[in-house]
């Protein structure tokens, strides 16, 4: 058969079976009896049944339509069998959204996002992985989750990203340290040439300052730490210098623990995004968190 027959034209069946006409099985339909009668035209060529008895007084099953409408009550019932499941499913997946951001982001913006969030989609819950840009990159292309926030100067291919926000990266040191008493702005070749206490390879923020430093002369770091907490901790304790958000050093600053030191000749402003696959729009609570994400 080179055509299936559409579900409304056996439900049309079905009912001229049920109701006792075709009369009353148009206006259960909410269609006029001409428009009816044409479409189980249709169904009989379709089919190469006649379905109908046609006569002065009414329309009503013959024989060989009411095989067929038995049959078609059974498809029928298969039908609201596949939209019951799909919209069990589509309940399922809308009460849990998987999320990954990356650690600064996910330190200091997520919880805020998350708390407006909770209050408009209180049934839905929320799975957030923390990683460094790379890893968000990767399992959002993996498709092991729906959203992903990064702070990483680009975006790969297969990814759609949308701005949410920037921030800057601040050169700080402990207190006492030379660079607390210059009287003219740190230059960037000179932050470059020095060992510095940094972030390791796949974060945002060591992304952001290799690409900065693109063009000077880089030195080794003088240590390479997982996370924002270890990188302070060594700063304060006056390993060296070091480079990362003013959003993860803003209570240091604020209580002198760590200095922040002017600098000049290169720019460690970054964009953060909102990253998810190419080629899938996103809805629901995805769709409200990216909303609220992207909220000035």
């Amino acid at each position: 058969m080179s055509e299936w027959p559409d579900l409304d034209s056996l439900k049309l069946l079905v009912d001229v079976g049920e109701l006792g006409s075709l009369g009353q099985a148009a206006r259960a339909a909410g269609i006029a009896q001409p428009s009816a009668s044409k479409r189980l035209a249709r169904l009989e060529r379709r089919l190469g049944l006649p379905l109908l008895e046609r006569t002065p007084r009414g329309s009503t099953l013959t024989a060989e339509g009411r095989m067929v409408a038995g049959w078609a009550s059974s498809v029928l019932a298969a039908a609201r069998e596949l939209m019951r499941g799909a919209a069990a499913v589509r309940h399922g997946e809308a009460a849990h959204l998987r999320v990954a951001a990356s650690m600064t982001v996910a330190e200091y913006l997520v919880p805020r996002w998350l708390a407006e969030f909770q209050e408009r989609e209180p049934d839905v819950q929320v799975g957030l992985d923390v990683a460094n840009s790379a890893e968000v990159i990767a399992r959002v292309l993996a498709g092991e989750v729906e959203l992903g926030f990064v702070e990483g100067p680009s975006v790969p291919e297969g990814l759609t990203s949308r701005v949410v926000g920037t921030d800057r990266l601040a050169v700080v040191v402990a207190e006492g340290h030379p660079w607390t008493r210059r009287r003219t702005a740190l230059r960037g070749v000179e932050l470059a040439a020095t060992p510095l206490v940094v972030r390791e390879r796949g974060s945002g923020t060591r992304d952001t300052l290799d690409r900065a430093f693109n063009g000077f002369h880089q030195a080794s770091p003088r240590l390479e730490l997982g996370s924002n907490s270890a990188v302070k901790g060594a700063a304060q304790a006056g390993a060296a210098p070091a480079v990362l958000s003013t959003y993860a050093v803003e209570a240091e600053l604020a209580t002198g623990r760590l200095v922040e030191v002017p600098l000049t000749g290169v720019n460690l402003v970054r964009a953060l995004r909102a990253v998810w696959r190419r080629g899938r729009a996103l809805t629901g609570p995805a769709a409200t968190l990216l909303a609220i994400a992207s909220r000035p």
